[in-house]
Formats: structure tokens, C-alpha cells, sequence
């Protein structure tokens, strides 16, 4: 059975994969993200795009390469697995794989993230999602790890920053963070320290 987060919750992946009976260790993790759309009858299509920064000890990029996303599948150990441009069906609306023996040293946090493309233009913002949750599955036995329901807290956000996952001790941690963005994609990219 899944570890259910709440917002500021922070637990072991070791911890949690051995609770889980994953032996020998947890290596690669697939980080599903979903969510659905509501209260929204503005006519455009609503496009939700999932990216990880890959951040250093100063919370910032060591370069672009560090950011993945939809245009950017892949980066050292990271690989985003497409876009979904509807939300349509049920389960992951988009996946990222993580190797977490491929990640390098200096690389401290991955943090998660969603964003709306095209929102202001759109007029589209959070608080039109409903049903947004991350979740950490085993890639190897596909079992779900921990999940991260994120609530209806959003109105005028057009980005939230979902969940970090990092490294404290030695050991990978994930920590619930549901923490909302005006500016969307191009704010994040400016806190990360993106050139854009």
C-alpha cells in the first residue's frame, strides 16, 4: 500500500521501498503526474506540461541542460516520457523516469513541477484543475511507492512547484510541496535560474 502525503510531509524512498518489500534497494523510480480539468468553459484546449529542474546545492541549474521538459526529454538520468496535450483518460497524465544511481554528485534536488501553457492567453489557471497529484511508482515491479494528492488550494496560479525529491544524509528523500507560481513556466525558469 502507498504512503498518502499531505503538503509538507517528507519521507525516505528507502524507507518506503522497504516498507513496500522492494529488495536490494530502489534504483529507478518512474514520477507520475495527473490531474483533470474543471469549471472551465473558455472554448481553448487546456494544455498541462510536467518538467523536473535538476538543481544544485545553490537551488539553481548548473545549465539548461539541467531542465527537462517536454521540448527536453532528456537529461543525466532524467527522461520525461512525453507530452499529453488533453489530460484525456484516467491514470499519469505524464511520466518522468529517474535512474537514481545515473544522477551526478553535485546535483542535490529534482524538483517537479506543472505548468499551463499558453495561460494568460488562454485565460486558464489552477484553480480550473482538480484531482493534480504526483506519485512515485517502482520502475522495476511497478508498485506505487507514495503518492501526493494536491488539493484545491490554487486560484490565479498558472504553475505549481508539485514535490522535490533530495538527497539528505547519503539517502534520496521526497518531499510534498503543492506551492503555487503566478508567471507560469517563464517565473519558474527565472527561480531556477534557467536562461529562457
Amino acid at each position: 500500500m502507498a504512503v498518502s502525503l499531505s503538503k509538507g510531509n517528507k519521507v525516505s524512498l528507502a524507507k518506503v521501498a522497504e516498507d513496500a518489500g522492494i529488495s536490494g534497494g530502489l534504483t529507478k523510480i518512474l514520477v507520475g503526474l495527473g490531474w483533470d480539468v474543471n469549471r472551465y468553459d473558455g472554448g481553448a484546449q487546456f494544455d498541462l506540461d510536467a518538467a523536473a529542474f535538476m538543481l544544485a546545492g545553490t537551488g539553481k541549474v548548473r545549465s539548461s541542460d539541467d531542465f527537462i521538459f517536454y521540448n527536453q526529454k532528456i537529461g543525466q538520468g532524467v527522461e520525461h516520457l512525453g507530452d499529453n496535450r488533453t489530460g484525456e483518460g484516467d491514470g499519469d497524465d505524464e511520466i518522468i523516469k529517474i535512474d537514481l544511481t545515473s544522477i551526478p554528485a553535485d546535483i542535490e534536488r529534482i524538483s517537479f513541477t506543472v505548468t499551463i501553457h499558453e495561460a494568460e492567453e488562454r485565460k486558464q489557471n489552477f484553480g480550473m484543475v482538480e484531482n493534480s497529484y504526483i506519485r512515485v511508482l517502482d520502475e522495476v515491479s511497478g508498485t506505487e511507492l507514495l503518492k501526493y494528492d494536491l488539493g484545491e488550494d490554487f486560484s490565479i496560479e498558472t504553475a505549481v512547484v508539485v514535490a522535490d525529491l533530495y538527497r539528505h544524509n547519503g539517502e534520496w528523500k521526497f518531499n510534498a510541496i503543492g506551492s503555487g507560481f503566478s508567471g507560469g513556466l517563464a517565473a519558474l525558469c527565472q527561480n531556477y535560474g534557467v536562461d529562457i
